[in-house]
């Protein structure tokens, strides 16, 4: 069978930070360091780390006073700012730049006296942390159909900002429906959505084109890697989820001469890897990478690992 990878897949340059923030942390002050919550959504990542002396917890509270401790790339609330200050641990933040992007616009919005519309979907562990960080009042949306129920106080004093790692196409839709009933509605068309979520979309969408099946591999609570899956089904491939090369299931080949794969922004390549030789134990294999963007993006590390860092690259 002929194996397309799609370009680019798999870790972002926020997904890049978080993990070498929990390493660098490892290595500064030697284990155990408490990371809040998952500190990306994908089990191999959280469980190599768990092995190199990471405790994840569900909230503070769970944190021993005093202890180090990192903030997800996700992104939390100001509530779990001001419990971790009250414990007295020393945070080191992993959000992503681009989510605190959204969290600095929601709040100058805000401060303005606007009411504030969040596109994104109820629960995610970003849109909590972007919630909790606006004062103010916000609208939560996840549909066009939210879209058409939604009461706002002055709607001459409306904006939006929305999750980073929406579809692009389901976002346009949605700001497209607010500024049809909000005519005077304030916001960042889709430029919120990541460079990393829109560069993957975009592979996703010429992949498809080439490929009789889909593979994608991320982790089921991953925003972005389900969102990949779902733009394969959209143009009508059949495209599975699967967490790792043990989730495969050889009858989704079945009559496929082409198999395309990629990776949500939390999935190691390590993963993309495995799936191949699991692949070559069903057949003959020909692996050819599609052309795309190459992703040169860099975010700077916390002051407190700074210096760690540059010593480990010399």
């Amino acid at each position: 069978m002929k194996v397309l990878l799609a370009q680019p897949r798999g870790f972002c340059a926020g997904v890049v930070r978080a993990v070498e923030i929990v390493e660098l942390a490892l290595k500064k002050y030697g284990p155990p360091v408490y990371v809040r919550h998952e500190i990306v959504h994908n089990k191999r990542v959280v469980e190599d780390l768990r092995a190199k002396g990471a405790v994840f917890v569900d909230e503070v509270e769970d944190i021993p006073a005093g202890a180090i401790t990192v903030f997800s790339a996700h992104g939390v609330s100001r509530k779990v700012v001001s419990d971790a200050d009250d414990r007295g641990l020393e945070v080191l933040d992993a959000t992503c730049p681009l989510v605190a992007r959204v969290h600095t616009e929601g709040q100058r919005y805000a401060a303005d006296g606007f009411d504030v519309v969040l596109i994104g979907h109820a629960g995610h562990a970003e849109v909590e942390g972007t919630l909790g960080q606006i004062d103010g009042t916000v609208h939560l949306v996840g549909s066009v159909a939210d879209v058409a129920k939604l009461t706002v106080k002055d709607p001459d004093k409306l904006a939006y900002v929305t999750q980073t790692t929406l579809s692009v196409d389901d976002t346009r839709d949605i700001i497209s429906s607010l500024e049809k009933r909000f005519p005077s509605i304030h916001g960042p068309d889709v430029k919120d959505i990541c460079y990393a979520t829109q560069n993957r979309q975009q592979a996703m969408r010429e992949l498809a084109e080439k490929s009789d099946v889909i593979l994608v591999l991320g982790a089921n609570n991953s925003s972005n890697s389900n969102r990949l899956r779902e733009i394969g089904e959209d143009m009508n491939v059949p495209s599975y989820l699967i967490d790792d090369a043990d989730g495969l299931e050889p009858a989704w080949l079945a009559g496929k001469s082409v198999v395309g794969i990629t990776a949500g922004a939390s999935a190691p390549e390590a993963l993309v890897d495995e799936l191949i030789a699991k692949l070559r134990t069903l057949g003959d294999v020909e692996v050819k990478m599609l052309d795309g963007v190459t992703e040169n993006i860099h975010f700077k590390l916390p002051r407190q690992l700074r210096e760690v860092s540059e010593a480990a690259a010399q």
